[in-house]
């Protein structure tokens, strides 16, 4: 476990801002940033001279990350691009039928709502839960199942009100009714705890720009090996193969393992990025991590709660609870806050008719308080 200075150490940002905006794009750690110079570094002087070293990196990352999400095994993880390459291979891979449905819910980013949509023309039937519907949004979503829902799609946590759903009630009831459980977790993994085998995902997806710190373009892609085999591939290329090395070999084989996802060369400057901040994150500990993030977004909500000109969005009950808070002024207009505070410096988001603000583990508590009081003053 990293001490408080430790903690402090790995992260140099601006001492000007106020930085709420991790369930956007995080700012690197300065391990990440020192890993990128030195990779950069190495390539211009040497080239691809210890290309079989950077292919360890690689492994290595894929290990943290089975270890992250608790996969049965590396061979179950590969590294993509982003998340919606990943939903697009689920949503590509399947062998539809007309009368088929899937079931997502009505807060979904567009990653998890076009890729789903796109399959009307196929006769796919896509049911968008509202959420309210019921007193518990994952009965809503439950209640929504049918004997032809062949995949259900949600997202860990949304990413504008920062709902956090019961995952392991909602894999529960997927796996009783034989319904494939696809998971965007790119709101919570690196914030809150995720155990893939726990809440029996078959898929899930994430990429590390968000809470596990790390760069854009590249994404944990998750695909349990019991159905790995149900994906079709529509993507191809000299990485996938089972013998990817043999570049004469005329017959070929898609790898057995979730490689066979990773079409063409790795993004190694980005795996050399997220293998350094993905390190962070299991070095500081996720539960650690996600006793502080709450903590911060626990704190938040009371601040909120206590500012008279400003208004919760967010749930505020604790089993909901994710990174992420949102709120509205009485005063002024969301789009108007929110231009007010990033020329304070303050770095946040307009989401869902509202102000978003999501604080990580490391974030000071004086800023978020700072922050809110901020927002209150503005009419």
């Amino acid at each position: 476990m990293l001490s408080k200075e430790q903690i402090q150490n790995e992260f140099q940002l601006d001492p000007s801002l106020i930085y709420l905006n991790h369930a956007a794009v995080a700012p690197w750690p300065t391990r990440t940033q020192q890993a990128v110079i030195e990779f950069a570094n190495e390539n211009a002087l040497l080239g691809a001279t210890h290309y079989p070293e950077w292919l360890k990196v690689e492994q290595k990352l894929k290990l943290k990350l089975k270890t992250l999400i608790n996969a049965p095994s590396v061979d179950d993880i590969a590294l993509l691009k982003n998340t919606s390459e990943a939903l697009s291979f689920v949503a590509g891979g399947l062998d539809w039928s007309p009368g088929d449905n899937i079931v997502i819910s009505n807060q979904e980013f567009p990653s998890n709502r076009i890729v789903w949509q796109q399959l009307k023309s196929r006769g796919v039937e896509v049911r968008e839960v509202d959420l309210t519907a019921h007193s518990s949004p994952e009965q809503a979503l439950i209640d929504a199942f049918d004997k032809n829902t062949r995949l259900f799609s949600i997202s860990s946590v949304q990413y504008a009100s920062g709902l956090r759903v019961n995952l392991n009630q909602l894999g529960e009831a997927c796996r009783k009714r034989q319904i494939l459980f696809c998971v965007d977790a790119i709101q919570s993994i690196g914030a809150l705890k995720f155990d893939v085998q726990s809440i029996q995902a078959d898929f899930v997806m994430a990429d590390t720009h968000k809470w596990m710190l790390g760069p854009e373009g590249v994404a944990l892609f998750y695909c349990r090996e019991e159905i790995r085999n149900q994906l079709k591939l529509t993507e191809y290329g000299w990485h996938m193969v089972e013998n990817m090395h043999d570049f004469t070999r005329e017959k070929w084989l898609a790898a057995k393992s979730a490689r066979r996802f990773e079409c063409g060369s790795p993004n190694m400057l980005g795996i050399h990025a997220a293998n350094a901040s993905v390190s962070l994150l299991l070095d500081v500990g996720i539960n650690v991590i996600e006793e502080a993030v709450l903590e911060r977004t626990q704190y938040a909500l009371e601040c909120i709660e206590k500012a008279a000109n400003l208004e919760l969005i967010s749930l505020s009950s604790p089993k909901h609870l994710s990174g992420i808070v949102t709120f509205r002024s009485h005063k002024v207009e969301s789009e108007q806050l929110y231009n007010a505070l990033m020329k304070k410096k303050i770095i946040c988001a307009n989401r869902g008719g509202g102000v978003r603000f999501s604080p990580h583990f490391y974030t000071d508590k004086d800023l978020i308080n700072k922050a809110v009081q901020l927002s209150n003053l503005f009419d």
